[in-house]
């Protein structure tokens, strides 16, 4: 596979792009991502929690909320400095294509010593690589769309981005029910991560940035630059903080699911399977939305009123968890929760691109937006657990999600400079 023309000029590095690339690159960097998703999504779904209990059978909850929790905060640490240091890389295939590169080789290292880990503290050595290796991959692709998408399209793109986070937590789930076992789940998902990334490292279309431009490497420079004062840039700041809480209320939502559904729902069946059936109705409404709502925001122009309103479609799925604690119940918040995630995942992303501070720092920036991505799931295991062992069980926990999300959407209206 060639690159496509145009490949080298159309992302500028001291500018805004200008000339949009095909939908093969949107395709492969897509595909990219899925892969991404699916590295992540199959143990946070299922693989992590199955781990925990066979470990630590009495204590499965606060076993997985310390590994998720110390997987996220390497997560929130990496993404911003390896979104940074792709900023500063000189490669002649460009800025991003070797981090997403080391990245991926990286996480199936990391996939790879979860499927033999003997004990919790291999199994948290296990995932802290993964996260670690991952978000390098995650911070270049992310960081290509504004070097290589202008603003009138981001929707687009946005939208397709959010098909392939949908798909790897489905993927991600099938691949680990589908194996049959922990290692072979493990295994599964770390092949598929791998070949995802193919196609978009095959495509080279990337924006060299030639060592001539390159800034001198001062560490108190490279360190303090990863602070956006709120106060020169308020609507970056607004931008942070409704991401967060968003991705808190999701983080909650998600990752005692399993549980949810053994501990409250006392589901009939296998309980890995309802998960499979929850992730896979989830996905396709989400699927029937989320490119949909990028195109009509580009075309209107307008983001705010898409975020907002994603927004409490979100909250109320998450409020149906809590109230209606049965497996129908289960299944409507899933359709419902697919329907409003749909829309935030496109729209709110292209909003994200749209109140960036700096054009020669889209890495960083990006990066440090996806702090709002990682802490929630450091957060989350500390939030969630002793709400379920002792203030008040699921229907607190799911209240307080919902609660969470109708708060964050609200806030998006205080982002001024985007329509």
């Amino acid at each position: 596979m060639t690159a496509e023309p145009g490949a080298r000029a159309s992302g500028a590095v001291a500018g805004e792009a200008v000339e949009a690339p095909g939908g093969r690159w949107v395709g492969a960097l897509s595909l990219a991502n899925l892969g991404v998703w699916v590295g992540w999504f199959g143990p946070l779904q299922l693989l992590l929690a199955r781990q925990a209990e066979h470990f630590t059978p009495g204590h499965k909850t606060s076993t997985l909320a310390f590994v998720t929790g110390v997987g996220a905060a390497v997560s929130m640490v990496a993404n911003p400095v390896f979104g940074a240091l792709s900023d500063r890389t000189t490669a002649r295939v460009g800025r991003r294509i070797p981090w997403v590169v080391a990245g991926g080789a990286g996480g199936v290292a990391g996939l790879l010593a979860l499927a033999w880990a003997p004990n919790v503290a291999a199994m948290t050595a296990g995932w802290c690589l993964v996260q670690l290796a991952l978000n390098a991959s995650f911070a270049a692709l992310t960081a290509a769309v504004p070097d290589q998408v202008p603003r009138r399209r981001r929707g687009l793109v946005g939208g397709w981005l959010g098909v392939s986070q949908v798909g790897g937590i489905l993927v991600g789930t099938a691949l680990a029910t589908a194996a049959g076992g922990i290692t072979s789940g493990y295994l599964a998902c770390a092949a598929f991560s791998l070949l995802a990334t193919v196609p978009y490292m095959a495509m080279r279309r990337d924006t060299p940035l030639p060592a001539a431009d390159q800034p001198p490497f001062i560490w108190r420079d490279f360190l303090t630059r990863f602070w956006v004062d709120p106060r020169l840039h308020p609507d970056f700041g607004w931008a942070w903080l409704t991401r967060f809480l968003m991705n808190l209320s999701y983080s909650i939502s998600t990752m005692y699911l399993l549980y949810y559904l053994t501990d409250a729902v006392h589901y009939e069946g296998d309980a890995d399977t309802g998960v499979l059936i929850l992730t896979a109705l989830d996905a396709v409404t989400l699927l029937g939305t989320v490119v949909i709502g990028g195109i009509w925001s580009d075309r209107t122009g307008r983001r705010k009123v898409f975020v907002v309103w994603s927004g409490l479609v979100i909250s109320a799925a998450t409020l149906l968890l809590a109230v209606w604690q049965t497996w129908t119940g289960a299944v409507v918040a899933s359709l419902v929760l697919g329907v409003g995630y749909g829309v935030y995942t496109s729209v709110d992303f292209a909003l994200l691109t749209d109140v960036l501070p700096s054009t020669a720092d889209h890495g960083r920036d990006l990066g440090v937006i996806n702090t709002a991505n990682a802490l929630p799931q450091v957060l989350a295991p500390a939030i969630a657990a002793p709400i379920v062992t002792h203030l008040g069980g699921y229907g607190s926990l799911y209240t307080l999600a919902s609660t969470i999300a109708l708060t964050g959407s609200l806030l998006v209206r205080r982002i001024r400079t985007v329509r």
